[in-house]
């Protein structure tokens, strides 16, 4: 019997119109090297992987000139036109994956994820039948907006998480749940999951795992990054 394997497909098929950038987010450079690089590299580091694909947009010209041929990377031109339908695409490409195999779905622009967070999901989800998420507990206020940009109240944080990346299901379980009708506008795989009546578990992540939206964030990651290095004896 084939021992279970895990593939990694990270979606780098935006164009990252928040970052005011002529290119990607992905691709802006990090600590020396791209975005997308260093979630490639954490990635490989923490999981067991067979193979990482990365999602591109059909028209991405930046990924053969930055990221380039790698052992075990290959590069996926399947973006479509929301997030979920991307990883659809993505899924259909993996023509060796069985259903109990698990796929490790992560966003591009997380450089931070940390081995720890990775072993974690790992070890937690082994034996699940269905998989989960890396999260945190929501821990400041939540307040809703009226139309004038007020607060128009509070909201109660008691059982809320801010889901991260990776997500990892198995692929039997993902690939069922993109196909569903709907299932595109799904805001991260988990809610495509859930759409099937199940019920992914909530892996404790870390907040240094940031995604990098708007300029700033590189500030932040580029500490994370450091603080990292200062720690290791």
């Amino acid at each position: 019997m084939q021992a279970l394997r895990y593939y990694a497909l990270i979606v780098a098929a935006g164009t990252g119109s928040r970052f005011a950038s002529e290119i990607p987010k992905q691709y802006a450079l990090l600590d020396g090297k791209p975005v997308l690089q260093h979630a490639i590299d954490r990635l490989a580091a923490g999981l067991p992987l067979h193979r990482i694909y990365v999602a591109l947009a059909p028209a991405d010209r930046w990924y053969d000139r930055t990221i380039g041929t790698q052992d075990r990377v290959t590069p996926l031109r399947c973006g479509g036109a929301t997030r979920a339908t991307t990883i659809r695409n993505g899924l259909d490409a993996l023509l060796d994956a069985a259903n109990d195999d698990w796929i490790v779905v992560h966003d591009a622009v997380r450089p931070c994820i940390d081995r720890g967070s990775l072993a974690r999901l790992q070890r937690e989800l082994a034996d699940d039948d269905v998989g989960g998420i890396l999260a945190v507990p929501v821990v400041s206020a939540l307040k809703r907006a009226d139309e004038s940009g007020r607060s128009a109240g509070t909201e109660p944080r008691e059982g809320l998480w801010h889901a991260q990346t990776p997500q990892m299901f198995r692929f039997g379980v993902l690939r069922n749940a993109l196909a569903r009708p709907g299932s595109d506008i799904a805001a991260d795989c988990a809610q495509a999951v859930e759409a099937l009546g199940l019920r992914p578990r909530l892996i404790a992540g870390n907040a240094n795992n940031l995604k990098i939206s708007y300029p700033e964030d590189l500030m932040l990651a580029a500490a994370i990054l450091a603080a990292e290095r200062g720690a290791k004896p």
